[in-house]
């Protein structure tokens, strides 16, 4: 009985169903409440009320696609690709200055490849996660102290680093960029515990964003201006009276006027073209508007439990590399969630960031369900 028991466990079927439900639930959920927040504004833009919804569904319709290729796909193949995936990942971000880049509310974060659109910087997280997960596996193959050395945290970062510039430079995504370097740092703690470093790490990061806000106060263009007007608006909204400041102010109205139970699915007020692209990055306050706090701690308490299984897959797997893939993909829900949030409650400038299966976004969709496929392949594997 015993060998059967061990013999089931060890069994390459023995999928994490609890993160798949748990994905499913929160998918469904949010093509509800794309619908629910963009419904008003599609149907006087598009003179379609489920203009979004439709468009969202076909994007996560292909997402499942990726998510079962992922599944099947033997993941440790993707180690033969990890410097393939950081090149690409820099080509495609480039792209974004050629014809084939689209510009959209003065941003220009996606290229036309005919058929659809994609926008780079989703394609940098997957890509960044496979390569650290690689090299930190080949690093610590050579020996274990190779990793700590400064040459070996430097072929660890640099190509993140990099990537990260280029998002940024290129894209004047900054979220997107700090969430690729959050991934990297994440784990490189998990491959180094070793804390020095990591203040190292964080006191050049600190420099880093001082030297940026000194450039912004001092400097003259029109980017600087941009982030100094949402810097401003952050630390006093009420009294800001720019767009900048207006968006923050109509999310915070709807968190508050929906309570703890909500004004109920649907009825929300603030999506009728006083919160701009509600469907984007701040449905979160029409969910508190809607479905008051205990919906808003409900989809929260479903991401812990999402985060929390991937950390227990991590710890279970038996394959170095494997772990890694998880631990990246981990980090990366962990930081955009969390971003997400703190933008929405103004507990952090306004920058552009989704809330992974809840807001609206085709690419995003798509490469977050190949990410759970990719912890779902690992799974099978656990002890």
């Amino acid at each position: 009985m015993a060998r059967q028991l061990v013999k089931f466990r060890s069994s390459k079927h023995n999928m994490d169903y609890i993160l798949l439900t748990v994905v499913l639930f929160l998918v469904g959920f949010g093509l509800l409440m794309i619908y629910s927040a963009s419904s008003y504004e599609a149907g006087i833009e598009y003179n379609d009320s489920g203009f979004y919804l439709k468009k969202q569904a076909q994007s996560t319709m292909i997402g499942f696609v990726g998510l079962f290729v992922m599944i099947k796909f033997p993941y440790k193949e993707l180690q033969r690709f990890d410097v393939i995936a950081i090149v690409v990942s820099a080509v495609l971000i480039m792209l974004v200055k050629t014809p084939i880049g689209i510009t959209r509310n003065g941003a220009s974060r996606w290229i036309n490849l005919g058929f659809t659109t994609l926008q780079p910087a989703e394609v940098a997280k997957i890509g960044v996660i496979v390569y650290l997960a690689s090299i930190i596996q080949r690093l610590e193959s050579l020996g274990k102290n190779i990793i700590r050395t400064p040459k070996g945290l430097a072929i660890v970062l640099a190509p993140p680093t990099v990537i990260a510039g280029l998002i940024y430079g290129l894209t004047n995504n900054l979220s997107s960029a700090v969430i690729v370097m959050g991934i990297a740092v994440a784990m490189l703690f998990v491959a180094v515990p070793d804390y020095k470093w990591f203040v190292i790490i964080g006191a050049s990061g600190a420099a880093a964003v001082t030297a940026l806000v000194l450039y912004v106060s001092g400097a003259d263009t029109s980017s600087a201006t941009f982030r100094l007007a949402r810097v401003k608006a952050w630390l006093d909204p009420e009294s800001f009276s720019t767009d900048k400041a207006f968006q923050t102010l109509q999310a915070l109205y709807a968190i508050g006027s929906g309570g703890i139970w909500g004004k109920g699915l649907g009825q929300s007020m603030q999506k009728r073209n006083f919160l701009p692209e509600a469907q984007n990055d701040m449905i979160f306050s029409i969910l508190c508007e809607e479905l008051g706090l205990f919906g808003a701690f409900t989809i929260i308490l479903l991401f812990i439990v999402l985060i929390w299984s991937c950390m227990v897959i991590a710890n279970k797997t038996m394959d170095r590399f494997g772990a890694l893939l998880v631990v990246g993909v981990m980090a990366h829900y962990a930081i955009q969630v969390i971003l997400n949030i703190a933008v929405v409650t103004n507990t952090i400038p306004n920058t552009g960031i989704t809330l992974p299966f809840i807001s609206y976004g085709g690419t995003s969709s798509l490469f977050l369900l190949m990410e759970i496929g990719i912890v779902l392949n690992v799974s099978k594997h656990c002890r």
